[in-house]
């Protein structure tokens, strides 16, 4: 395992870096994406949202407080893709929270270009994104992982699909309607928690 997490360590992005990358890769080059057949206007619309999160999300004051007592030294490591509209409304609170305290450092993983690290964290078999896998920082060693998405959200998820037989594309306006009403709350809500018992 710790090979797997080493090599994904060496092909990881800073926040920074990913949404410089994607940002420029759909403006100039979409192909390097290596989206699948009809993808592209989910990245598109990603980008959008990310903009608009990046701007106007903000850390509860709890939170960030939790956050900064933190004693230990973490990384996490988070395995995304551009076309996924829950890590475009998860990543940017994950940015915002690892800003706030310098025990965390914040990486992300393309899902695709790291099989053998997406295969070790399957959410019921299957390659649900994002994921988040909190690091020990000197170590390497993997202490927890979170995702993909909070439970309020899941929820969401599974009650439409309870009522309607499968998740289409209102499902998924169902889905994103509760991550506008929520905030980014029950994300750092859980990820607080999650870290409170790590420390």
């Amino acid at each position: 395992m710790k090979n797997i997490i080493t090599q994904s360590l060496e092909k990881s992005y800073t926040y920074q870096q990913y949404r410089s990358f994607v940002t420029k890769a759909l403006e100039n080059n979409p192909e390097i994406l290596e989206l699948e057949e009809g993808y592209l206007p989910y990245a598109e619309l990603n980008e959008t949202r990310l903009n608009r999160l990046d701007k106007t999300i903000t850390v509860a004051s709890s939170v960030e407080v939790k956050l900064q007592q933190l004693k230990g030294q973490y990384i996490w490591l988070v395995i995304s893709e551009s076309w996924c509209g829950d890590a475009a409304q998860i990543l940017p609170i994950l940015h915002k929270m690892s800003e706030v305290t310098p025990a965390v450092d914040l990486v992300v993983v393309f899902r695709d270009q790291n099989e053998e690290l997406m295969e070790e964290f399957l959410t019921n078999g299957g390659k649900a994104i994002p994921k988040v896998i909190v690091l020990d920082k000197a170590t390497l060693e993997v202490l927890a992982d979170w995702g993909p998405r909070p439970v309020g959200a899941q929820k969401t998820v599974d009650d439409y699909k309870a009522a309607n037989g499968q998740f289409d594309d209102e499902g998924i306006v169902a889905l994103q309607k509760w991550y506008a009403k929520d905030k980014g709350i029950a994300v750092q809500r859980e990820i607080e928690q999650l870290m409170s018992q790590l420390d």
